[in-house]
């Protein structure tokens, strides 16, 4: 394989669902998993399509008790196309004798590439190659070109070409109880003899859903003089095509499709839309062309390259496709926000969680008005999550865990324990941190942008609600003299009750008190950068009084945050947890990555115990450098010793089972300075978590987006020690001698920048322009980098 491509050799069918998500093609709008396009959902196939913000919501009762969910829709399937020989059956690769078989993904291109040679029971041989992409130029544009070439035969081929709206939500097995059948058809018909349309409708949100599909036959620039007839069933409609061909002859069915919904804007109505642009669509290799171009520029802005080890390049690559499939300059003008799984399937039921942590500081420096834009997905929902706190008694905006359409908590209130078979309840809906990954999110972007009208007229209102709820949540313990955050969860997802309890939560986790005075800090600290007018107006809208002011400040002096043993607990009373058996249950069960589960499954609880899923306490040495934290923690009166850090990390290192695809990205972060060798060993993990289907079944049902853009993020700020902070660009390089010279695209407040660096010099070259200087600071060294100029540091 090139550094641009991912291929699959032969077909195995128990891998289908891996290298359909990983071979998903996409453009921000919409995206089809990389089923083959002969194949129905049925248990070795999947060809799920998804819409970027197009949910509905369904009631199953589970239990007893109605549970609501609401999820990401699977949409018609365009891709159907099969063929036949003589009248035959209809080809079926899980019945058909293959001869050779290789399937590629075009990194740089975003086309999938299908190619196969097999022997029907005839003994005719037959060869097929597929293409497809999700068009990047015009986001409602889908393409497939099926080429079959009969190798010793001649006779009558018969192509046949539809879309199928017969389709539900059932990829993932853990949700196969709850109500699944979201969509409702409104309308099947003809366009024209080689083009049929469908439509349909989410049946409780209402969103229409249209599909035109347009399929011609071509032997080289020629038309194929075809026999055709359409084909209907209900939910389903298409053509079939036939045609006489000879041995070593080829003919190529070009399937153009056409994709709008009634979430569009700019559109009369969906089902028009999608007849009317069918017309204008141009053949494939015209739409390949111009979609080409589309990622050429794409790739100008993200590409990143290493000259050391050539399959962490390609995978590297890998998960920025993925990113930009999921989210790209065609999502600008949509009201979405960062589907945790992307568009590549259906776990989390497409929620937004808090990924856009992990993605934004890759979008911050390379597409900064894409950030701004899932940003105001948050903001539109700021409604929602005021009446949240205000609903649990609090002040400000508590958002939720999970987000769909609307801004409501979409967290499920039972989650089925695959190992017991039980149904339990989901206390995740209190990890209330989400606040801090949104107000983190805000402040970040605006240090890498100076959008100085972003942050006054959005950016202040989310950053002040949010640190407002964290003040009225904190109350006043007299016994310690310090503000307390009790019934909570942190990011560790093992640990939500204490040992015995129900439903409480746990106090005083030490990662949320922490980053609720860092969250309260910035938004005094945003207050002040707006404009007089613009603040007065803010806080008469808000009710914010200068008392209130005065307490937040007194909480961001005085906010208990809990030790034991001279480390950060993970939270109150961790120390009395006790410690788990690690090499027992190794031993005994070999992949412990959900201890949860089997816990549960053997009537035990991990509440219990000193075992964490994920990074918790870590995340603080994730999300803030030590010349941030330090002076925290200092103001708050606690102070952190020079061997702190390293030693969080030993003691928690080894009391993680890192079920979470991101506990390998945060300790591969955490361990750069310090533990390069270990730091190596998890950034490696973080490359392999989908490709390989790590954590063993889950990649199927969509990749993971934030530890793909995580393993990114690791090369461009973390082994390049990159942040932007105080108005200046900091460079603080442990760069891997391993992994070359790393060369990667930044743009920093309006300034292309080219960034390089080896073991032993880092250069900045800003691109011509007539922007203002930057600074630029490198372990103590400052430069000024103006317009067309390039400075360097040693190191």
């Amino acid at each position: 394989m090139s550094g641009w491509t991912w291929c699959y050799e032969g077909y195995d069918p128990a891998e289908e669902g891996l290298r359909e998500s990983l071979c998903t093609v996409g453009n921000g709008y919409l995206a089809t998993r990389g089923a083959a396009p002969e194949s129905s959902a049925d248990g070795v196939h999947y060809p799920g399509t998804y819409a970027a913000g197009v949910y509905n919501r369904l009631e199953t009762e589970i239990s007893g008790k109605g549970v609501e969910n609401e999820s990401l829709v699977n949409l018609p399937n365009w891709l159907p196309v099969t063929f036949r020989v003589e009248g035959g059956p209809w080809f079926d690769i899980d019945a058909a004798e293959i001869l050779e078989y290789r399937q590629c993904l075009d990194l740089r291109r975003a086309v999938l590439t299908r190619r196969f040679r097999y022997r029907d029971g005839a003994g005719r041989t037959t060869a097929v190659t597929q293409r497809r992409f999700a068009d990047m130029r015009f986001a409602h544009a889908c393409a497939l070109e099926v080429t079959i070439t009969p190798e010793d035969w001649s006779g009558r081929l018969e192509l046949r070409s539809a879309l199928d709206g017969r389709v539900a939500n059932t990829l993932v097995d853990r949700y196969r109880d709850l109500a699944s059948g979201h969509l409702q058809t409104v309308d099947t018909r003809e366009l024209g003899e080689d083009s049929c349309l469908l439509e349909t409708q989410t049946s409780q949100s209402k969103i229409r859903v249209a599909m035109a599909a347009r399929s011609t036959l071509w032997r080289g620039e020629r038309r194929c003089d075809a026999e055709r007839r359409l084909v209907e069933e209900p939910s389903w409609i298409g053509h079939d095509v036939a045609v006489d061909v000879a041995a070593g002859d080829s003919v190529t069915l070009e399937k153009i499709v056409t994709v709008f919904t009634g979430r569009d804007r700019a559109v009369s109505e969906p089902a028009a839309e999608a007849a009317r642009w069918l017309p204008r669509m141009g053949r494939f290799g015209t739409l390949l062309e111009d979609h080409c171009l589309a990622w050429t520029q794409l790739w100008e802005r993200f590409d990143v390259r290493i000259e050391g080890e050539q399959h962490a390049l390609r995978t590297v690559r890998l998960h920025l496709l993925h990113l930009l499939q999921t989210l790209s300059p065609n999502t600008v003008d949509l009201d979405v926000g960062v589907p945790a799984r992307g568009l590549h399937g259906e776990a989390y039921r497409g929620h937004v969680l808090w990924d856009e942590l992990f993605v934004f500081p890759l979008l911050n420096l390379r597409v900064p008005d894409l950030t701004r834009a899932l940003l105001r997905y948050r903001y539109r929902r700021l409604p929602e999550a005021r009446e949240a706190a205000r609903a649990a008694g609090l002040r400000g905006a508590m958002y939720p865990w999970q987000s769909g359409s609307d801004g409501r908590e979409e967290n499920q209130r039972l989650h089925l324990n695959p190992m017991s078979g039980r149904w339990l309840p989901d206390p995740t809906w209190r990890q209330h941190h989400i606040g801090i990954a949104v107000a983190y999110n805000v402040w970040h972007y605006y240090q890498a942008t100076g959008d100085r009208e972003f942050l006054t007229h959005y950016g202040t209102r989310m950053l002040v609600e949010i640190a407002w709820f964290w003040s009225s949540l904190a109350s006043y313990d007299r016994r310690c003299g310090r503000y307390v955050i009790r019934g909570v969860m942190g990011p560790d997802e093992f640990h939500s009750d204490y040992p015995g309890a129900t439903g409480d939560g746990i106090d005083n986790n030490a990662y949320t008190n922490v980053m609720a005075v860092w969250v309260i800090l910035r938004a005094i600290d945003a207050l002040s950068l707006i404009p007089e007018q613009a603040r007065r107006e803010l806080m008469r809208t808000v009710g914010l009084q200068d008392g209130e002011l005065a307490r937040w400040r007194d909480i961001s002096r005085s906010m208990f945050v809990p030790f034991h043993d001279g480390v950060i607990s993970q939270f109150e009373g961790y120390e009395d947890l006790a410690e788990l058996d690690w090499e027992g249950y190794r031993r005994r069960y070999g992949d412990i990555q959900r201890l949860d589960r089997i816990l549960e499954a053997e009537g035990d609880d991990v509440n219990r115990y000193k075992a964490s899923k994920q990074a918790d306490v870590l995340m603080l040495f994730y999300l803030l450098s030590a010349d941030e934290l330090g002076p925290l923690f200092d103001r708050l009166g606690y102070g952190l010793d020079r061997d702190a850090i390293p030693r969080n990390i030993d003691y928690y290192l080894v009391r993680t089972s890192h079920g979470s695809t991101l506990s390998a990205v945060v300790h591969a972060w955490v361990l750069a300075r310090a533990h390069r060798e270990r730091a190596m060993e998890f950034f490696v993990r973080t490359l392999r978590a989908d490709i390989t289907d790590i954590q063993g079944g889950t990649t199927p049902e969509g990749i993971h987006l934030a530890a793909m853009a995580g393993s990114v993020d690791l090369l461009q700020r973390c082994f390049s020690g990159l942040e932007t902070r105080e108005d200046r660009l900091l460079l603080n390089p442990y760069w891997p001698e391993s992994l070359g010279t790393l060369t990667l695209p930044l743009r920093y407040r309006e300034h292309p920048l080219l960034l390089r660096i080896s073991g032993n010099r880092v250069d900045v070259t800003a691109g011509p322009g007539m922007q203002q200087p930057i600074e630029i600071e490198c372990r103590g060294q400052t430069a000024e980098l103006t317009p067309g100029s390039t400075v360097r540091f040693p190191l």
